[in-house]
């Protein structure tokens, strides 16, 4: 029996060690959200269940709520959830400005309701008291702008709120409902999140909005932005009123930098603040102090501005932390003493500043001192003099221009207390640029005292010498055939860019390459079309030669070919002559097809391709003149699809895609040959009926394309019913210029959408 027990012990003891290798998952929300970043860095996996509350299908931005918690989850892009869905997450946790969640899936278990958003205030936005939740947020547009965001257009929209200004990311292309947002008094509905800076402070608050249809205007602008009154320039501060509320604060630290009637830098531990101040007492750099001031962001970082300080004398230095170009560049370090070592590239005094700039790695930043206010060149200690290609170690502050913690590094510069914050490490090298050029210039010299001597003697050699005559006769032969061959090819790189015909182009291509292979026959065969040139009878009684046209994009353009007599031996220009043959005829081919996509491209809406509202208005001008001169009639159709919105709302502007696409195909199946139909832009269609002969004709067309939407659509997995309204106008009868018939057109559509009961969404079901 007592053999077992070291057995049992050791099984006990593996149990043990597989249980703590293998932590339990966080299977609740709130489990997740009570972990602080240490805990999270971890990586503890999560399993838990909750609801999507903003999702953007192009980007990886996912957040999700249980109740009064909510999370950010870093998931993949493209999948099918929309604010409702109950989902199941699976992933670890990771630290950021609070724990996140990177998922490995997102299981979809049902659709359910959205949580019903709370009311927030300024203060709860920026203290974060309100990270991730669902909220509403009431306030003033100020600015509203389409930015682009992973390569879609959205609104970004910045709002006065009773406290601050915050920004609103509103997932929306729609730039028509701008002027409708600037200056009004708007309710907000979205996601609280926050901005950083590159040490993952908070510098501001911003909502992500899922829809345009969760910004609601309370009060519209009492003035449009257009119909201002002008401004002189030197008097526009005169409108300028702010009511500024921020509290003063009360921060310590050491002093790393200091620059009387300027700026001060106070850093505790990993920590550093710029204090902008216009105090000039006798501040000792390494002394701990304290500053009052008002919390601001600059640049996307903090500062306290409006400071007044106070030094302790108390001795508390903060050594240097030494760091690479990555680490400077990432922004970590903003506002530390930190040193860096690199070569000095150049370096220059200016008038307010004393700058050198230096290479580390490959990269390039600047070391920089700044003048005392009021000091003047004279007064200034001399610049400390490095060498150029020296190897130098320099101390100061990390300066940045910008702050995003999720683009990588950013423009950066160091800032020098004084000239000992630059220590040599090694000189340069004597291979510097001045002593390679001194060597250049020397061989160069020799080089031209030898060819000069070559020369003479090759001059002797000519004069006495009459076999030398005839190579250069024959050399000035072969110039003289070089520059007709250019001027040939001048002639055909003009033909290329003007509006010669391409079958004219490609013969005279051949003809070249003809004349530069003594007259042998040459032809171009266009993939799919014609051959050009001048090719053989039996091509097996010549020596053929083949060179592909090969296009950018991999295709197979064609191939020039030339037919050489069998007994002429191979000469060393064949392959030179056939390949600058089929350069310029690739060039010629893909410069016509880019014309013709161009030509398209302006005419046709790339969505549906159907025709756009340019060449609508341009049929229809041809139209109006072809029927002046004849007295005849033609028909207008305006389409306006119900409910499209919706479709855009509920399933997403890719469905919403497709559902266009759909739609396009349908109506052109209905209308003839001669008929022509255009996408006005949005969910607005038009057709041209050119050969009509009453208004019941054109009206028998309209209804087809009505009935077009009988049939349900298929899109994505879902089951869309749709439907249009259709206004129609005949000329001359409803407008004699193009501007009436578009009016009468879509005056006639508009009442048919206003006669119909109201409709709900598109009745919709997975397929």
């Amino acid at each position: 029996m007592r053999r077992l027990f070291p057995a049992f012990a050791i099984i006990l003891g593996l149990a043990s060690a597989i249980w703590a290798a293998a932590p339990v998952p966080l299977t609740t929300l709130r489990a997740v959200h009570a972990l602080s970043n240490a805990q999270a860095s971890q990586r503890l996996p999560a399993a838990f269940e909750a609801t999507v509350t903003y999702y953007r299908s192009f980007d990886t931005d996912l957040f999700v709520q249980d109740e009064d918690q909510a999370i950010y989850v870093d998931f993949k892009a493209g999948a099918n959830l929309v604010p409702g869905d109950r989902v199941l997450v699976r992933g670890e946790t990771r630290e950021s400005f609070r724990p996140i969640v990177a998922a490995e899936s997102v299981t979809l278990l049902h659709h359910g309701s959205v949580p019903k958003p709370v009311p927030t205030n300024y203060e709860q936005l920026v203290r974060a008291q309100r990270d991730c939740m669902l909220v509403t947020q009431r306030g003033v547009v100020r600015a509203a702008d389409m930015v682009w965001s992973a390569h879609v257009r959205n609104i970004y929209l910045q709002v006065l709120t009773d406290g601050g200004y915050i920004d609103a990311a509103v997932d929306s292309s729609d730039g028509s409902a701008l002027k409708n947002l600037l200056d009004a008094e708007v309710e907000i509905t979205g996601v609280a999140t926050a901005k950083f800076d590159q040490k993952m402070q908070q510098t501001g608050a911003t909502l992500d909005v899922q829809s345009l249809a969760d910004v609601k205007v309370l009060k519209p602008a009492g003035t449009s932005p257009a119909s201002l009154q002008f401004t002189p320039l030197e008097d526009v501060l005169g409108s300028y009123h702010v009511r500024d509320l921020t509290q003063r604060v009360r921060v310590k630290g050491t002093i790393t930098y200091y620059q009387p009637g300027s700026a001060a830098v106070l850093q505790s531990g990993a920590k550093s603040l710029w204090i902008v101040t216009m105090t000039d007492l006798p501040l000792r750099v390494g002394d701990l102090a304290e500053a009052t001031g008002f919390p601001d962001v600059r640049d996307g970082y903090l500062i306290l501005t409006h400071a007044e300080m106070r030094d302790t004398q108390q001795q508390s230095p903060i050594p240097p932390l030494p760091v690479d170009w990555w680490e400077l560049g990432l922004g970590d370090n903003a506002f530390n003493l930190v040193s860096i070592e690199g070569r000095v590239v150049m370096q220059v005094r200016e008038t307010t500043k004393d700058e050198m700039v230096l290479v580390s790695d490959g990269h390039l930043f600047s070391a920089v001192y700044r003048h005392p206010d009021g000091a003047g060149g004279v007064h200034l200690p001399a610049m400390k003099q490095v060498p150029v290609g020296a190897k130098v170690r320099v101390t100061g502050i990390s300066m940045f221009y910008s702050s995003d913690p999720f683009k990588g590094p950013v423009a950066s510069d160091l800032l020098l207390r004084s000239f000992d914050d630059i220590t040599v490490i090694a000189n340069p090298s004597w291979l510097t640029v001045r002593n390679l050029t001194l060597l250049v210039s020397v061989l160069l010299v020799l080089m031209i005292a030898v060819g000069a001597r070559g020369w003479t003697l090759e001059r002797k050699i000519r004069l006495q010498t009459a076999a030398l005559a005839a190579r250069i006769e024959a050399e000035a032969e072969m110039e003289r055939r070089n520059t007709l061959l250019e001027r040939q090819r001048s002639r055909i790189l003009e033909d290329i860019n003007g509006s010669r015909p391409l079958a004219e182009i490609l013969e005279q291509i051949t003809q070249l390459v003809s004349f530069k292979l003594e007259g042998a026959l040459c032809w171009c065969e266009i993939t799919d079309g014609a051959r050009l040139g001048s090719y053989p009878l039996k091509t097996q009684e010549v020596r053929v030669l083949r060179e592909e046209l090969a296009g950018r994009s991999g295709s197979l353009l064609g191939v020039l070919c030339a037919g050489i007599d069998p007994g002429a031996p191979c000469g060393a220009n064949e392959g030179e002559a056939l390949s600058l043959g089929a350069r310029l005829a690739t060039l010629a081919i893909e410069t016509r097809q880019l014309h013709s996509d161009l030509v398209r491209r302006s005419e046709f809406d790339l969505l549906t391709d159907v025709h756009n509202r340019f060449s609508l208005e341009k049929h229809l001008d041809n139209l109006i003149e072809v029927a002046r001169h004849t007295a005849g009639i033609f028909g207008l159709i305006f389409i306006d699809l119900d409910g499209f919105k919706q479709v855009n709302d509920l399933y997403g502007h890719q469905t919403g895609d497709l559902y266009l696409q759909e739609v396009a195909l349908r109506m052109k199946r209905q209308l003839r040959s001669a008929d022509m139909l255009a996408r006005l832009g949005g969910d607005e269609f038009a057709a041209l009926v050119p050969a009509a002969r009453s208004r019941a004709e054109i009206e028998e067309v309209a209804l087809r394309l009505q009935h077009s939407f009988d049939e349900p659509f298929a899109v994505q997995g879902y089951v869309l019913q749709g439907s249009a309204s259709v206004g129609v106008a005949l000329y001359p009868e409803d407008g004699a210029c193009k501007d009436d018939l578009l009016s009468s057109a879509d005056a006639a559509m508009y009442a048919a959408k206003n006669a119909k009961p109201l409709r709900q969404t598109p009745a919709s079901r997975m397929a």
